[in-house]
């Protein structure tokens, strides 16, 4: 998992926080193009190489974001479709609220591009245990985010062990998380 929150992404984030997005799930071009854009791992934006530093730009850009069923990821205008390659997760979770306790607990979080969602049937959350165990929770359309140390640790602090499964709640909905129990017993040895 990645770490990079610096504290001039998250006061640009404020900037766009609330901007609404087009309706991209309206849009359905002829015209498909290959770029050489790319979102790495750690959330950065690249193309044809060079990183994009302007987040204001790659924020854009995330607003026209759509991973099709072919199971690639298009920037999409109303005239075209541009395929580009997401090396992981097109988001990063960098930010975890949590208010309320138990089954009524809201697990609310914040994305890299601004996006705010709530854990719920809408946005699951997930683990990936292929390799290294890897947390996401869904955004939108298809695109997720992916957890980073910080919030994945917050999120293991809130495991619980509910009919021989462990896992979260939010909004009244479980979310089990099994390889979470290591980070259990890492983080509150003796409980588990």
């Amino acid at each position: 998992m990645v770490e990079q929150v610096p504290y001039s992404l998250l006061a640009e984030l404020e900037n766009v926080r609330n901007k609404s997005k087009p309706p991209i799930h309206l849009w359905r071009p002829d015209y498909v193009n290959d770029i050489d854009m790319t979102i790495e791992a750690d959330g950065s934006w690249t193309y044809m190489g060079t990183p994009i530093t302007r987040h204001r730009l790659s924020h854009l850009f995330s607003t026209v974001l759509r991973r099709e069923d072919d199971g690639d990821y298009y920037l999409v205008t109303p005239v075209e479709k541009c395929r580009i390659t997401v090396r992981d997760a097109p988001f990063l979770a960098i930010l975890l609220q949590v208010t309320g306790e138990g089954r009524e607990q809201s697990l609310q979080f914040t994305t890299n591009m601004a996006d705010e969602l709530t854990a719920d049937a809408e946005h699951p959350l997930r683990i990936d245990e292929t390799g290294s165990p890897s947390p996401y929770i869904m955004v939108r359309n298809g695109l997720e985010a992916k957890l980073t140390r910080s919030v994945y640790y917050q999120l293991a602090e809130r495991v619980v062990q509910e009919n021989d499964q462990w896992g979260v709640w939010s909004r009244n909905v479980f979310f089990p998380l099994a390889a979470v129990q290591s980070c259990v017993q890492e983080l509150r040895p003796g409980d588990t």
